[in-house]
């Protein structure tokens, strides 16, 4: 290999090393912020005042007040909770249930196999916000019916990755070893196989946050998520529609809050990936 080319994947590597680590001290930060935040609101957010309705950025209020008279500011920051949380809960659970689901079709196959696939196949031929949508519909609206809407179709993605890892891994030597020394099914895929593909299933759970964020969001902003008075960015947004122009900013600060954490975690997502392709590689 030429060491002047070695010596720049290296570099690259090191690049990419300190961009997973900003990266992941900003979506740190974001998730200390989302726990601290109730106790940092300048105002109650779920109090009204008739005499603030769609107030203007003031001292009272600094970045406006919605069509009640709450704080926007103070909503926004309770909502951080409700909107990151309830996406990272539903990212480790669609990666704790799909993962599992591979494994046992990647190790056992047969009919097992069959079924589990054929199944992820039928959730796969729809698409997954248009399928959430009905489901949420049937289930009536609140956070936990979003998530079960959005996570129906979470699990394959995990599934289906776990399942072509498990099927490769299983025929390797060391496996081979350990069945020879007594271990049994579940022992060997705990102790051996998760540990050497939880790498790929964690930069698919990394980019996958940012995505439940935005289905959330979205399914808030239909009516079928997050039911107000609750602080939630979504919902926020939906509230504050019909007075965009009265009062833009309860509007615009939700929409701004929904954009800027999809971006840091998107691109948490896309540093784990690139570092990952990279250390592969090497």
């Amino acid at each position: 290999m030429n060491p002047f080319r070695k010596k720049e994947k290296q570099l690259t590597r090191e690049q990419l090393r300190r961009r997973v680590l900003a990266m992941l001290a900003l979506a740190g930060l974001l998730c200390v912020f989302a726990l601290v935040a109730p106790y940092l609101t300048p105002n109650d957010p779920n109090l009204p005042n008739a005499a603030y309705m769609n107030a203007a950025p003031c001292k009272e209020f600094p970045l406006g007040a919605d069509r009640y008279g709450r704080c926007v500011l103070s909503r926004v920051m309770i909502g951080a909770r409700t909107s990151i949380f309830s996406a990272v809960v539903l990212v480790f659970v669609s990666f704790a249930v799909g993962s599992l689901l591979g494994m046992l079709c990647g190790w056992y196959g047969g009919v097992l196999d069959a079924l589990i696939m054929r199944l992820a196949d039928i959730f796969l031929a729809f698409p997954q916000m248009v399928l959430a949508i009905a489901v949420a519909g049937v289930l009536g609206g609140s956070l936990l019916n979003a998530m079960i809407a959005l996570g129906i179709t979470g699990w394959t993605l995990y599934a289906r990755l776990a399942r072509t890892h498990t099927m490769a891994l299983k025929h390797e030597p060391f496996i081979l070893a350990a069945k020879m020394n007594g271990s049994s099914g579940p022992q060997i895929m705990l102790r051996h196989i998760l540990p050497n593909m939880i790498g790929p299933l964690t930069v698919n759970a990394a980019t996958q946050i940012g995505t439940n964020m935005i289905g959330i969001a979205g399914l808030s902003f239909l009516g079928l998520g997050v039911v107000p008075p609750k602080a939630e960015w979504g919902s926020m947004i939906n509230e504050a529609r019909a007075y965009v122009q009265l009062a833009p900013w309860s509007v615009l600060v939700p929409a701004a809050a929904v954009i800027v954490t999809v971006m840091v975690f998107n691109y948490l997502g896309d540093a784990v990936r690139d570092y990952s392709d990279v250390s592969e590689a090497k």
